[in-house]
């Protein structure tokens, strides 16, 4: 079953990646990858890829830069008002520790909740949470839950910071 999804959901990423499409188009076609009709407000650049798509649970006023690339297996939820610079990495699958278990994927969600912005170049590992309204500095691994209203950078990201509301 996987193996049929990402077969066709190949020949939209192909599609979406291979020439100019505006912005209507676009979104056109990640209702198609994603299976659900994505939001007026929401803008999602190509190039883009993942592996599956039909995991990804995009809101409204979400804005997604070129070069991401989503390993969405197990489930990434980017709620409302969320940015992604360029070249962000989630990644919700990874391996068993174990030499001769490596072969077994293990899957963990990924939830960017309302107003999280990712700079350039973030890495998402599998099973975190960015809180509300937290900023990710670019270039930035999260490895662990990040709590809201915070700036997290470095690799492995640690909070600097509470967010500044003026």
């Amino acid at each position: 079953m996987v193996d049929q999804i990402v077969e066709k959901n190949s020949q939209i990423i192909f599609e979406l990646n291979s020439h100019y499409h505006d912005v209507s188009e676009r979104r056109q076609l990640f209702s198609k990858l994603f299976g659900y009709q994505v939001f007026e407000n929401t803008d999602i650049k190509a190039p883009f890829n993942t592996d599956l798509g039909c995991h990804t649970f995009v809101k409204d006023h979400v804005f997604i830069n070129k070069d991401c690339f989503f390993i969405d297996l197990g489930g990434i939820w980017i709620d409302d008002h969320v940015k992604l610079g360029p070249r962000v990495t989630l990644i919700t699958a990874n391996h068993q520790e174990n030499p001769t278990k490596r072969d077994n994927l293990v899957t963990s969600s990924i939830h960017l909740e309302k107003g999280v912005w990712l700079g350039a170049n973030v890495t998402v590992l599998p099973g975190v949470t960015v809180g509300e309204n937290s900023i990710v500095g670019a270039s930035s691994v999260i490895t662990k839950d990040v709590p809201k209203n915070s700036v997290v950078v470095g690799s492995p990201a640690k909070k600097i910071r509470d967010i500044k509301f003026d």
